[in-house]
């Protein structure tokens, strides 16, 4: 008889470091009489999360398929939908506690630098009605937002992260309602990390949300670094379109993406540094004045260039094609003509630089048009150019060390592809708000243990955290979670008896090597006879 191992034991051991199931337990007890305790199931759905994950009433059937009792000590059974339902509730008054305890243990037992996090938000789309009326007010209330999917018609709730620089590990993550704000969460965020990094300083990085006068306030208040871009409605195109990239710095900095490109062909910065004020309308509120780093990238630049001269090709198709039937059939009339314009500038975006007439011609209508060179030049000019807000001191990070920084904030990206990748966030199957925050939380425990999984192989491998063998072609490369977990997805349990005991059945020697570089011995795991 054989059962599915895969990256069991491996999930089982980085769970036992962080103790899941003891933090879950203190706060849950099971009772004395339970089979299996509230933390154990806990880790088991964690542990299916990561291996294959299953909506609630498939676990069971997994356990029973994959080595859950081996690993896990928990028969099959014991996982049906309406225990794994219990677990949830139980532990729903609880996330904050759990999820800040398991956060803070990662921390210590696996020594991550915290110095600098990156925070963000996403959402994800729920299944189901989920009327206001039958919600528990106490939990994250399932509603309709603004979808990072685009599924207007579906309901949502939301996720918070905080991605440590170091290994990009999600060391703080937070459930919230479909319809919260992103903006009201960073100062909520901010005292989470503080309190998990303890007397250390850290460095707060996140996107433009972050940025109004009262989070500034508070962080500056509390004495928390921050780096943000600014809100495009802050900096008027004016003040880029008066800027010289010939008189900025040039950063020393490639990105990972053009490490093998010539030089000539690869993404250029360049930073200049003046300061920012933020004010409020009521007149006692003191301003707040933080440093602001204008960054121009040849990149961006390129891209902003490309995109405006398909808008303008495609506009000027259309307006030809208008020219040529203005006074036909469809288009007799300077109104219908007029519509028909903007109808075209609208959906091409080109409203602004648009110039046109109509006239008459012996009782025919003539349309003319181009584009104001004035206002395409005032256009490019801009093209390129953003810019970053920070309270970090010039004397701790100059301008270019400041966007170096910020150009961390692609790991929280990286972690929300795995979030709905590979352990399958989304849709969410669940009959009450209340167990929606809670599965959603136990996913995040996934991610952690995820993440912690490529963190220490990484860090097995060196200074260069390249490895062959993940490929067919047998290149180096960094290992990433999703390839780990795919060659450890095929290994397999023989179970055996009293004179013919169990086996793991290896066929790859990449499995051994990452099983080396994990620290797993899984040969000398005491298996149970059958």
């Amino acid at each position: 008889m054989e059962k599915r191992l895969g990256a069991l034991p491996v999930a089982a051991e980085f769970l036992r470091r962080l103790d899941v199931a003891g933090i879950v337990d203190e706060v849950c007890p099971g009772g004395a009489s339970a089979l299996v305790t509230h933390g154990q199931v806990i880790e088991a759905l964690v542990a299916n999360r990561l291996t294959s994950p299953a909506p609630l009433v498939r676990v069971e059937d997994w356990a029973r398929c994959w080595a859950v009792e081996e690993v896990f000590g928990i028969e099959a059974g014991l996982l049906n939908d309406d225990r794994l339902a219990r677990a949830l509730d139980a532990i729903a008054p609880h996330l904050e506690h759990i999820a800040g305890t398991v956060g803070a243990r990662a921390i210590g037992e696996f020594g991550i630098d915290v110095a600098r996090m990156h925070w963000d938000m996403t959402s994800m789309s729920v299944h189901g009605a989920f009327p206001a009326e039958g919600q528990d007010e106490d939990f994250p209330v399932v509603g309709y937002g603004h979808p990072k999917d685009r599924r207007f018609d579906l309901k949502q709730v939301q996720a918070g992260l905080a991605v440590s620089a170091d290994g990009g590990v999600p060391l703080h993550a937070r459930v919230f309602g479909g319809g919260a704000a992103e903006v009201s969460q960073v100062v909520g965020a901010m005292k989470d990390l503080r309190a998990m990094a303890g007397e250390r300083g850290f460095l707060m990085v996140a996107d433009s949300k972050l940025v109004s006068y009262s989070n500034v306030g508070a962080l500056l208040a509390a004495g928390v670094r921050f780096i943000a871009p600014a809100p495009a409605a802050q900096v008027k195109d004016e003040v880029y379109a008066a800027l010289d990239p010939a008189q900025a710095t040039v950063v020393d900095w490639t990105p990972d993406r053009d490490a093998d490109k010539p030089p000539e062909r690869r993404e250029t910065y360049r930073v200049l540094e003046d300061t920012h004020t933020l004010t409020r309308p009521r007149k006692n509120d003191p301003p707040l004045t933080v440093r602001r780093i204008l960054v121009h990238s040849t990149a961006n630049a390129a891209g902003r260039q490309a995109a405006r001269s398909k808008r303008l090709a495609k506009a000027t198709e259309d307006l030809n094609k208008l020219t040529t039937a203005a006074g036909g059939r469809h288009y007799k009339t300077r109104e219908k003509i007029v519509a028909r314009i903007g109808v075209i500038a609208a959906k091409r975006r080109v409203t602004s630089c648009l110039r046109w007439t109509v006239t008459d011609n012996d009782g025919t209508p003539v349309l003319a048009w181009h584009f104001d060179t004035g206002v395409l030049n005032a256009e490019a000019a801009v093209d390129g150019w953003y810019a970053l807000l920070t309270s970090v001191p010039a004397d701790q990070a100059d301008a270019g060390q400041t966007l170096i920084h910020y150009k961390g904030q692609g790991t929280v990206e990286r972690r929300y592809h795995d979030f709905k990748g590979p352990l399958a966030v989304a849709p969410v199957f669940v009959q009450h708000n209340r167990r929606v925050a809670a599965l959603i939380q136990v996913i995040c425990l996934a991610l952690l243990v995820f993440c912690l999984i490529e963190r220490q192989v990484r860090r097995a491998l060196g200074p260069e955290q390249t490895m062959s063998g993940l490929y067919p072609d047998n290149r180096r490369v960094r290992p990433t979670s999703r390839m780990i977990f795919y060659h450890l997805g095929e290994l397999t349990l023989r179970i055996g008896n009293v004179t013919d005991p169990p086996t793991v059945q290896i066929t790859r020697g990449v499995q051994l090597h990452l099983l080396d570089l994990l620290d797993t011995d899984i040969g000398q795991t005491r298996w149970p006879q059958t």
